[in-house]
């Protein structure tokens, strides 16, 4: 199994579809990294990720809004499709399997008892854990 670890702000709030009867709910996140060039100029670079939570409980939709910090984690792969130039490109993508809201793009923390809190009679930060059916194998290996 490949696992994929991302903390980022989300880009747009979280859509809810169904697909062959089952509840998905879609959102992108864009995690930027700063870093120095050979040149010493300082730049960023954003990489988007579009997430998938398949799940029965969609309230947690609710909370994923643009601009949100999330942690998520879960099984990454790529699409590879031609852009409008005609020239090859991918889009990462992962099939969620954890869910943590950290707090929004300003620092707050939706909250938490961590750091200084500005919107304290805010709704609580829920952890989503997606249901996976291992087939009675665990995910506990020794290496």
């Amino acid at each position: 199994m490949i696992k994929l670890q991302i903390i980022g702000n989300l880009g747009k709030d979280s859509m809810v579809k169904e697909v062959n009867g089952k509840n998905v709910i879609n959102f992108s996140v864009a995690h930027t990294e700063r870093f120095k060039t050979r040149e010493g100029k300082t730049e960023d670079r954003t990489t988007w990720v579009e997430c998938a939570y398949w799940t029965d409980k969609t309230a947690v939709a609710d909370y994923l809004k643009k601009g949100q910090l999330v942690y998520v984690e879960g099984a990454p792969w790529t699409d590879g499709y031609l852009n409008k130039d005609n020239a090859p490109s991918a889009t990462l993508r992962l099939r969620v399997q954890n869910i943590q809201l950290l707090g929004n793009r300003n620092g707050e923390n939706n909250g938490s008892n961590q750091g200084n809190v500005s919107n304290a009679g805010s709704q609580p930060r829920p952890t989503v854990k997606a249901d996976m059916d291992n087939g009675g194998e665990s995910d506990d290996l020794p290496f």
